[in-house]
């Protein structure tokens, strides 16, 4: 299954409220949202139809998420009805704010930018939230170089799943095995987690190193990718559906227990 071929699925089985999307080069991929959301690319080119109530924002990652109140398009309002007309969840204005649904990332392919868009991501997020990052499977070395590749390239974000498995071993990490360069789910965000951005200048000492890049077996023979129709036809898209309207620890106890069952099938 193709990467746009998972997305639209995805998409389908969550009914997300909202949707972020970090990178939108043509708008492939931003023609399948049909609920309120934002993009951002500071060279987009869109070319394809786009079907939603859409913020279009031209900057880097960076510079948006520096803003005062990056997902104000997102927000929901004071009046339930009016967030009714207007595709916005309906009490979250009462329940401790919007948060994302569905954020997928799809920016700079080089580490510390995709690190970054993580962080700066999960702020916005909760337990419920999916996160999806792209271009996280080379299938060769030369792809996952960070000075770039003609011929197809991720650059060296693999490596934000090696450093999530290793500091943050409470997010479900999934890869999954989506053409052309796989994709990642991340499940059970925690806004409140400083570990990141804690260790963030060590990260980058670790981690960025000049080209070639140090690409592991299991990555680049895709060892433990999920195989997507599988991962779609789970039943945790609907409990995470269900979990948004509790409380923060149910929420969260919900998607536990919705991780936990999906193991086996996948």
């Amino acid at each position: 299954m193709r990467r746009h071929d998972f997305l639209r699925e995805l998409h389908a089985k969550l009914e997300p409220r909202n949707y972020l999307e970090i990178g939108v080069n043509d708008g492939k991929s931003l023609a399948l949202a049909t609920c309120p959301t934002i993009a951002v690319d500071p060279a987009f080119k869109v070319t394809w139809p786009i079907r939603c109530d859409l913020q279009l924002v031209k900057a880097t990652s960076d510079d948006f998420f520096a803003r005062k109140d990056p997902v104000r398009h997102l927000r929901s309002g004071r009046h339930p009805l009016k967030n009714a007309r207007r595709g916005r969840p309906l009490f979250d204005r009462w329940r401790g704010g919007t948060t994302l649904d569905l954020a997928f990332i799809d920016g700079m392919h080089l580490f510390e930018f995709a690190l970054r868009d993580f962080m700066n991501v999960e702020r916005f997020s909760r337990a419920t939230t999916v996160i999806v990052m792209d271009d996280m499977l080379p299938r060769r070395h030369v792809e996952a170089l960070r000075g770039g590749n003609p011929d197809g390239w991720t650059g060296d974000v693999f490596k934000v799943a090696l450093v999530l498995r290793e500091l943050r071993p409470d997010l479900t990490l999934i890869p999954v095995d989506t053409d052309p360069t796989g994709v990642m789910v991340v499940i059970g965000a925690d806004p409140t987690n400083t570990t990141l951005a804690q260790r963030y200048d060590g990260i980058i000492e670790q981690w960025v190193q000049a080209d070639p890049q140090t690409v592991p077996d299991e990555i680049l023979e895709r060892r433990h990718a999920v195989d997507p129709e599988r991962l779609l036809a789970a039943d945790i898209w609907s409990t995470l559906r269900g979990a948004r309207h509790g409380s923060g620890a149910t929420e969260a106890a919900k998607v536990r227990a919705a991780v936990a069952a999906i193991r086996p099938a996948v």
